[in-house]
Parts: structure tokens; sequence; C-alpha cells
């Protein structure tokens, strides 16, 4: 569930030009991941990230964005998504309950 006051941060390569890169409120944010997630192709699934659970979007194997949350009294706070090639090229991954 989402903090009504969940902060989003979009790192340059994952936002559209002119879009910004931090949305506030948590119906500010579900509207627009509501529109990206029609625009999908490919796998979104639940990983660990650097030791920590977070999203990764790898369409065919190729990983093209990463959420990471952070968890504030049981409800999501922050939502920090990269999309910046050099940034996930050093993240370690696993898969979730190997």
């Amino acid at each position: 569930m989402l903090d009504p006051d969940v902060v989003v941060r979009i790192d340059e390569a994952a936002a559209r030009p002119g879009a910004p890169r931090e949305i506030r409120g948590a119906r500010n944010w579900a509207k627009g991941a509501i529109a990206f997630s029609q625009q999908l192709v490919g796998d979104i699934r639940a990983m660990l990230v650097n030791g920590e659970v977070g999203l990764v979007w790898a369409p065919h194997g190729h990983l093209l964005r990463r959420l990471r949350f952070s968890i504030a009294d049981e409800k999501i706070a922050t939502v920090d998504v990269i999309a910046e090639q050099t940034r996930l090229n050093e993240l370690e991954l696993a898969v979730l309950g190997e």
C-alpha cells in the first residue's frame, strides 16, 4: 500500500522529456504508474536487488528499469526508479526464494 504522501524519484534515463523527475502523492503516482504499465512489454518481477526487495523490468532478459521501495509504517514511503545503464550494470540481482 502506498503512503498518501509517497515520493517517487525518477532518474533522467527513466523520465520522459519534459516530465517531472519527482512525483509526490499516492494518487499522482498511481495515475502515472497505470499509464506506464499499459505500455510495458516484457517481464516485471519482484527480485532481490542488492539484497533488498525491488521490482525489475527486463523484457527478453534485458534490464531496463529497477524500482526500489522504502517502507515506513507498513506503507511504501519512497520509490526510486532507475534506468541509467551504468547504474543498472552495478546491481546485484537474485531471484526471490533462491
